[in-house]
Order: structure tokens, then sequence, then C-alpha cells
């Protein structure tokens, strides 16, 4: 039996720390801040509550498997999960809507055909197919082994089939997202539809690779999913569950240096200057934190990834609204940008000013969320991870905006609460706020994660900063890699 130390209470941190229990190690976590779930926070007022991080649950499977490992009770008695459908209503920069039905290939090709016009529901329906390639060439390698140490592989080859096209007297394929829009797809709802899957994770579609098509594929293929009560609901059953398997938890307890003796991990340091002993240490931390606590010591495997390119941060505004859910509206609306170029240029390139953003508006059928006949819905949009910006003057914008999908939003409105990427900073360390990005392959292997196994004997990484990459499926991935490597040692290749 192990000591283990794990830095940060974090879902991946959490995921670990559950399996590592059940496996018959002695798990302590340190978490800086007074709660556990990392990013999973819970916001309440007057009545109203409003989840303040992630909010809807791709890939349930992932804590399914989590809890049939880790005891006997399934996720289902733990928390209440509810399949949202539509999977999503968009409403386009023409005034064009559409509603996707939530895993059903044929109900979306049938749901284009009718809104966009024939053909449209055909077009996405043969992109799901070769995403579906791209998914099944990539599932493994990049979620459920550890990285690979030849991750070059990954890195050059694009498992995206893309369809050869003509242009300028020369056959090309699609090797970003935003080609496969003009492509593939050629219409710019579709290509709408298409990279609004990409800028939700901070991705900028013109250079995120084809291998991004698993995006939406995910989506399609496993559903959408909302947890009752909130998705912190889930936090807190990992967080009960690591009780149950005896985790020891120190809340309030900043990590200041990680441990070592003899060129491995042996525990870490507190803010007090008291050490805590241990055979291996799991941090669950962003990077700029994990250099800070091993005196910037290089921790990453052998054969590192590039560094990633800079990740956006996200701006949450919570509405108390009067009046009551109106039946047989979607949980979620996507209100695309009216000015594509302005909006990517903002965030990811040298334009000025503030974007006219796309927005996602969250509208859950929950009674736990609100007082009777009344309403709490929840704006978000993609910013850039920039610290010490101002953001009351988007945030009202994206209230205009929301107003496309909600009528008379203004009219209904009690109060709004604005969340920043300060607030995430502060929830989760990371500098700007900065939100992780799920692991692709291809792209000169930029947005491929660190190993999990660290140059430091005895040091692991987990959650979204470590293999394979940011998103509550992948955090919890990521946890069942790091149990395998310490339980099971260097050899252990993944779950089969």
């Amino acid at each position: 039996m192990a000591r283990i130390a794990v830095i940060g209470a974090g879902m991946g941190a959490l995921t670990a720390a559950a399996r590592l229990a059940v496996a018959g190690h002695r798990v302590a976590v340190y978490e800086r801040t007074d709660t556990y779930g990392g990013a999973l926070r819970r916001f309440e007022r007057d009545g109203f509550s409003f989840d303040t991080g992630p909010a809807l649950l791709p890939l349930p499977a992932v804590y399914r498997d989590l809890f049939v490992k880790t005891g006997k009770e399934p996720l289902e008695s733990c928390v209440e999960l509810v399949q949202v459908d539509p999977s999503a209503r968009h409403v386009f920069a023409d005034g064009t809507e559409v509603s996707l039905p939530n895993a059903s290939r044929a109900g979306v090709v049938a749901a284009l055909d009718e809104r966009l016009g024939a053909g449209a529901g055909k077009r996405w329906g043969d992109f799901l197919v070769r995403a579906r390639e791209a998914w099944d060439r990539t599932r493994r390698p990049l979620l459920e082994e550890p990285l690979w140490p030849n991750w070059q592989v990954l890195a050059e080859r694009e498992p995206y089939p893309a369809v050869p096209h003509k242009r300028l007297l020369r056959t090309r394929r699609a090797g970003t997202l935003a080609e496969i829009g003009a492509w593939e797809l050629r219409d710019p709802r579709l290509a709408a539809l298409l990279e609004s899957h990409a800028l939700g994770h901070g991705l900028d579609p013109r250079v995120t690779p084809a291998s991004a098509a698993v995006l939406p594929y995910l989506e399609h293929a496993f559903g959408t999913w909302y947890v009752r009560g909130g998705l912190r609901e889930l936090a807190r059953a990992v967080y009960e569950r690591c009780l149950a398997r005896r985790v020891e938890f120190h809340f309030g307890a900043d990590v200041t240096g990680v441990l070592e003796k003899d060129g491995a991990a042996s525990g870490v340091e507190l803010a007090d200057g008291s050490p805590a002993e241990a055979d291996f240490v799991v941090a669950g931390v962003a990077p700029g934190a994990l250099a800070r606590l091993t005196a910037g010591t290089v921790v990453r495997g052998d054969g590192e990834v590039p560094p990633q390119p800079a990740a956006a941060s996200r701006l949450t505004v919570l509405l108390a609204l009067r009046g009551a859910r109106p039946e047989g509206t979607a949980h979620r609306t996507v209100v695309h940008a009216r000015d594509r170029e302005a909006e990517l240029d903002a965030l990811f390139g040298a334009g000025a000013g503030d974007p006219c953003p796309t927005v996602t508006v969250l509208r859950p059928d929950d009674p736990r969320t609100a007082p009777a006949d009344h309403e709490a819905v929840t704006l978000t949009t993609v910013v850039p991870a920039r610290p010490g910006r101002a953001h009351d003057e988007l945030a009202d914008h994206m209230i205009t905006v929301a107003g496309r999908a909600v009528p008379g939003l203004r009219d209904r409105l009690l109060w709004h609460e604005v969340r920043t990427p300060a607030d995430i900073a502060d929830t989760t360390g990371a500098e700007g706020g900065a939100v992780p990005v799920p692991a692709l392959a291809a792209g000169g292997g930029r947005l491929l994660h660190p190993s999990n196994s660290t140059r430091v004997s005895g040091l692991f990484t987990v959650g979204g900063w470590a293999h394979p990459g940011g998103g509550l499926p992948h955090a919890g991935m990521s946890g069942a890699l790091v149990a395998g490597l310490i339980v099971e040692g260097p050899e252990f290749r993944g779950s089969q």
C-alpha cells in the first residue's frame, strides 16, 4: 500500500483519487480552495441556482465506468442524468433556426433538410460518416492510452478522410475545420454549425486541424446530458465516492512545492512549511502552477509535445428571470455571430475591441434551479484569456444577443451576475482564467497535451492540462490513466 498525495480537487484529481483508493492505496488530497470540483462550481442567490463552469455532460460513460470500478452504486443511483432533446437549437446569422435531435443521425438529417434546404442534411450526414472514421482512428491513442512516446505519429497524420477538392487547377483536401465547412459542407450555416464545436472550446477553426471533426461526432454519437440540479451534483457524487473509499481531504491547504529525494517525488510541502510525505504525487494543476511547485524542473515526459497555443477563457452571465420557462423550450440554444470574421479576428487575431460573439443560451427544465414561476438562464461566450480586462460592456451585449433566442428577455430580467476569466483563475489557478482544450491529432502536435508521467519519477499530472486534455470526459479519462500508471507501472497501456 503506497501513500499518494494529490494536489488539487478538480474532477481529474478526484477520479484518480477514487480509483487509487479502491486499489488499496492511502490517498490524501490537498486543495488550496475551500471546496472540491475544480471548475464545477455553483452560484446561488434569491432561490436561483446556476452552474458557473461546464453545464452539460458529453460521453457520460466515462463517469459510469468510474462508479462501476469504485463501488457497488452506479452513477445513476447518485445523480439523475437527463438526455437533452433537442441536443441544441441553432439561430444562424441570417435568422434561420434549426433544432437538432439528440443522438439521431436520421433526425438531424431531416431537420437540416427541412430548415436549410434539400441536400443540407445529406452533406452533414456524409460529414459525420467521415468524422466517425477520424474518431475510430484516434479514440484509443488520444483518450484511452497513455501518450505514446512516438507521439509524432499522432501529430503528423491527419485522421480525417477529407473529400478531394479541385481548387486553382489543383486537387486539395481539407486540412482545417474551416476548409471542411467551405469545401465539403458548402453552406455558411452548416459551416457555422461545424465551427461552433471548435469555437466552444476556444479553438480558431481557421487553423484548427480537420481532426477536430471528432468534436461534433462525439456529441452526435453519444448524446448530450444534463445532471438534475446542475453539474455541481456530479462533482458532489464523485467527492462522496472518494469519501466512501476513505480518501482524506485537506481544504485550504496550499501546496507550495513537490518534495524530491534521490531524484524521485517524495511528497509535498505545504504553505506553513510542513511536509506531507508520499510515495507518489499526482498534480492536478495548471502548467504555471506545476512549474512553480517543481522549482522550474522540466516535468514533461520523454518526447515532450510542442507548446500549446494560448488557451481562451469564458465569460458567463447568469440571468434571473421572472416568469416560468415556456413549455417546449430548448435546453441549449446557440446564437451564432452575425459577422464571423470580425468575431474570429477579435478572439484570435489583431482585431480591436470586443466581437459580436456567438452566445450559448442554457435554459434547463429543472425546478431546482429557480423559484416557482421564475427561470434561471445562463449565457456563455468565448473570450481571450487576458488578465485584468473589463467585461461589463460585452456582458450587456451578450444579453442583447440572447434576446434573439429569448423573446422579451430584458423585460423579464430581475438581475444578472457576471463571471469573468478572473473568477475562473481564482477557482482553477489557471493564468488568465484559461480553459484547456481536448487533445486532437494532426496540426503538428499543437493540440496534444503533456504525458501524465513526467521526468520526475513518482510525479504524475492529471486533469485538463495533461493528456488527454480539457473537458469533463477527458478529465475523467486522465484520472483513469494516472491510476493505471501508478497501480500497474509504466507498462500500463490503458483499458481494453
